[in-house]
C-alpha cells in the first residue's frame, strides 16, 4: 500500500501556522508537517533538496543530480520519490527523464514555523 499524498494543509499557499516560538503547533498541523522534517532528515534528501530548490529557471533534470552522489540511480529515485510523496518537490516526466521543482509554499510554510520570535524571513 502507497503513502497517502501530502495533504490539502501543505498545498495551502498561506503558512499553516505561526511560528512556533508564538504558538503552539496543532496535533493535525504537526502530523502532517513532521512528514516533511522526516524526508528532509536524511543528509541524501536533504542535499537532493537543495539542489532543486536552487537549480537555475527552477528545475533540474534527475540525470544531473545522480552523479553528485556516490549512490546509485535507485537510491536516487527513492529518495526523490520520498521528497514527492512528502509534498516537497513535484516531477515532470519529458521523454526519459524527470525533471524536478521545489513546492515553495511548503518550503515557506516550514521556514515560517522556525522563525525564532521577533524574527521574519528577510536577509539581513
Amino acid at each position: 500500500m502507497s503513502k497517502p499524498a501530502a495533504s490539502n494543509l501543505l498545498d495551502s499557499a498561506v503558512p499553516c501556522c505561526p511560528p512556533m516560538a508564538q504558538q503552539r503547533v496543532g496535533a493535525a498541523a504537526a502530523t502532517e508537517l513532521a512528514v516533511a522534517f522526516k524526508a528532509l532528515g536524511d543528509p541524501v534528501r536533504l542535499q537532493l533538496m537543495s539542489m532543486i530548490a536552487s537549480a537555475p529557471g527552477g528545475e533540474i533534470c534527475v540525470c544531473d543530480l545522480t552523479p553528485s552522489f556516490e549512490v546509485s540511480g535507485s537510491t536516487i529515485s527513492h529518495h526523490l520519490k520520498t521528497l514527492r510523496e512528502a509534498g516537497l518537490v513535484d516531477a515532470e516526466r519529458r521523454a526519459s527523464w524527470v525533471y524536478y521543482r521545489p513546492r515553495p509554499a511548503l518550503m515557506r510554510q516550514l521556514a515560517t514555523l522556525l522563525t525564532p520570535a521577533g524574527d521574519d524571513l528577510t536577509p539581513s
